[in-house]
């Protein structure tokens, strides 16, 4: 162990008793990212298969799915330990992707378009769910102080995760077809829920090392306690406002993209593979800066300054994009803009829990990352369909909606921050809560 802590201090500031839970959380963290990256090409292929007019529809019952599916989770968060209902929706997602894999190898052609849409709206869910699961443990898991040190290299094992997962739909999905890529998305989340249950093990182990608390209790509360704290908290408003203006620009670029997909490819196969190396793209960038920038990033400028950094890169993106429109300018945007998300914001938002009760981390957070970022989705589609038939082109969109949008982001995510370092600073020496 004292070898692997030698390691890995070149690369970040890991202390003695962290090494075997933050090798276990990257573990974890990289079989979500690498199940879901095998499907994301395959959902926006077929998303481009319904046509970009059908979009909206598509974000309009994904976020009825969010509505519905919130409940039953936090009723599973009030009465099972974390282990058990981690593991409960992992397998849950894994056995949705046995039905569908059924259905697309035996099910006739009627069958399967419907099924296309079904599993749009199905890998939606599914991915957020998943991933907020995830990085709820996290902040459960490890304190303020640790996250900012080590966020940045659990993301990273999200990053090759996803870096190996949006291979394969690119480089197989011409060959072998989209329908057995989804079994190996299924092993992967068993893989995920067994390293879960190995860093809950470290996590308890972490209490005598750092003597903070890790509780494994049932959280109790209401099935609906994430959507009223969440009102009731300005805090929570706050962070539910970044979600709602980051995923309303991320829907007008997505639009963009599927559309020129669509006219350009002629078959799920190759729109598959295309969208497959865009994800390469981003998460190779999104790898490099994780390994050597993250953690460096957020001890230099703290959480409010690196917060800011990915809406401040909108507002110059969009207004680039709306003077020079080119599709090498949209992808270019999308592929950097996806890397900045994925290295510098999440890791930082994911801090802005750590100062919160375990019930806000669970259910307070859930809502947030499912429910308000598919809300977030669905104004920015059905907003796109109107500025559309008002006649509005790109240009006009990204100058006029997206740059002043970007700019309500940037002061918002800087008051993010600084109520974050203030909390953190009011809090008890080594409270959890």
């Amino acid at each position: 162990m004292p070898e692997r802590q030698g390691v890995l201090s070149r690369l970040i500031d890991v202390r003695p008793g962290e090494v075997a839970a933050l090798l276990w959380a990257s573990l974890f963290c990289f079989c979500a990212l690498f199940a879901y990256s095998i499907l994301r090409p395959i959902r926006d292929a077929m998303g481009a298969e319904s046509g970009v007019e059908n979009l909206p529809w598509l974000f309009t019952a994904t976020l009825l799915a969010m509505l519905a599916v919130n409940p039953p989770y936090a009723a599973l968060v009030a009465r099972l330990p974390r282990v058990r209902f981690i593991s409960y929706t992992y397998r849950f997602f894994g056995a949705n992707l046995i039905a569908f894999f059924l259905l697309f190898l035996y099910g006739g052609a009627t069958i399967q378009k419907w099924a296309g849409g079904v599993f749009f709206v199905w890998t939606s869910v599914f991915n957020l769910f998943v991933v907020s699961v995830f990085w709820a443990f996290m902040v459960d898991v490890f304190s303020r102080e640790q996250g900012k040190r080590l966020f940045g290299f659990i993301a990273a094992g999200a990053t090759v995760g996803a870096i190996l997962g949006s291979s394969l739909p690119a480089f197989l999905a011409e060959r072998v077809g989209t329908t057995w890529l989804l079994l190996v998305s299924v092993v992967l989340l068993e893989v995920g829920v067994f390293a879960m249950r190995r860093l809950s093990h470290f996590a308890t182990a972490l209490k005598t090392t750092t003597g903070m608390a890790r509780e494994d209790a049932p959280i109790g509360g209401g099935v609906l306690a994430g959507f009223h704290r969440t009102l009731a908290s300005p805090y929570l408003l706050n962070v539910s406002l970044y979600m709602l203006l980051y995923t309303f620009t991320s829907t007008v670029l997505y639009f963009q993209q599927v559309d020129i997909a669509a006219t350009s490819f002629a078959d799920r196969a190759a729109r598959a593979a295309f969208f497959g190396k865009v994800d390469l793209a981003v998460n190779t960038l999104t790898l490099i800066t994780q390994l050597f920038l993250t953690s460096r990033i957020l001890g230099a400028l703290g959480v409010a300054l690196t917060l800011t950094i990915l809406p401040l890169f909108s507002l110059l993106g969009f207004a680039w994009l709306g003077v020079m429109p080119t599709i090498a300018a949209i992808v270019a945007l999308q592929v950097t803009r996806r890397a900045s998300n994925f290295a510098i914001a999440r890791p930082t938002r994911e801090v802005l829990y750590t100062v919160l009760s375990r019930e806000d981390k669970y259910k307070a957070k859930s809502f947030i990352d499912t429910a308000v970022y598919r809300l977030g989705d669905q104004i920015g589609a059905w907003s796109y369909a109107g500025l559309g038939a008002l006649g509005l082109a790109l240009p006009a969109i990204a100058l006029y909606v997206a740059v002043p949008i970007s700019a309500v982001w940037v002061a918002n995510a800087f008051w993010l921050g600084r109520r974050q370092e203030q909390l953190a600073r009011d809090a008890e020496p080594g409270s959890r809560d």
